[in-house]
């Protein structure tokens, strides 16, 4: 059942929660309605059940990318990759959460999930990073590790919604190399960014 669900995202992308019925989301899956009310109490758990798939998918594929022998720059990058890979693959999903994301869940469970399924594996590959000297000491890891997922996500969601002219892995390249030269490298040449903290040259 849960890969004929991905059916109600495209569904719900385009007419958004409140233009979606439940007899839409089973015609448009194949699944029965009584099925989908025995599983799943009305279509606001088929969009929390859909958003809970999506954040599994990242975990997965952050995990995996964060859990190599390379340096933890490396494994970071890769991990920006996987996040925007997942989204770009289903850009339905993606484009069906932005617009009804708060009535998908609840957002404590929301933050509890994020934290487990990204934050953590990020926060970990910061201090890996120090010590294996591949990636400088931050003050405030958890925000840098905010920051990260805040910039992939919205990165991933405009091209979602855009929907890209490519196809979802040569884009999701393109993207997480240009969010990972952000992140990684920032804007400001060394010199200017050392002058603004007062640093000597």
């Amino acid at each position: 059942m849960a890969s004929q669900l991905y059916g109600a995202a495209e569904l719900i992308a385009e007419r958004g929660l409140d233009g979606t019925k439940i007899e839409d989301i089973a015609e448009a899956t194949g699944i029965p309605k009584a099925t989908i009310y025995y599983h799943l109490d009305g279509k606001n758990a088929v969009l929390e059940f859909l958003l809970s798939d999506l954040l599994d998918m990242i975990a997965g594929a952050v995990g995996v990318a964060v859990s190599s022998s390379e340096d933890a720059r490396t494994r970071l990058e890769a991990a920006v990759l996987a996040q925007l890979g997942v989204m770009l693959e289903h850009p339905f999903l993606c484009r069906a959460l932005v617009g009804d994301l708060g009535r998908a869940t609840r957002l404590p469970e929301l933050a509890g999930a994020l934290r487990t399924a990204f934050y953590e594996p990020i926060e970990q590959l910061l201090a890996e990073g120090v010590s294996d000297g591949s990636l400088r000491q931050v003050a405030d890891p958890g925000a840098v590790a905010l920051s990260v997922f805040g910039a992939i996500t919205v990165v991933g969601l405009s091209a979602a919604v855009e929907g890209p002219s490519v196809d979802p892995s040569t884009a999701a390249v393109r993207f997480s190399a240009a969010v990972s030269d952000l992140v990684l490298d920032g804007l400001a040449t060394p010199g200017s960014r050392d002058q603004r903290r007062g640093e000597p040259l």
